[in-house]
């Protein structure tokens, strides 16, 4: 099976010589472990760009919240 049917693709990419060792020792998966810290990283800047796109709304609705109180202030029993 090819990477391109796997939807991998392989890459280089400089790690310190220290680290690599002792990812090694630890048998830790380097390609899965990017994989994760990249799908982190992702999401974080995703989030981000998110939250400053829709600063405005998000403002909006904090100060309705505070003229207004919440959509359900009505019906808490607490």
């Amino acid at each position: 099976m090819t990477a391109k049917q796997r939807n991998t693709q392989s890459v280089t990419m400089t790690v310190e010589r220290a680290l690599l060792v002792r990812a090694r020792e630890a048998g830790i998966n380097l390609s899965a472990t990017l994989t994760s810290a990249l799908n982190t990283e992702l999401r974080y800047h995703e989030a981000k760009k998110w939250q400053e796109e829709n600063r405005e709304a998000l403002a909006a609705l904090n100060r309705f919240h505070d003229e207004q109180g919440c959509f359900s202030d009505e019906y808490r029993t607490f």
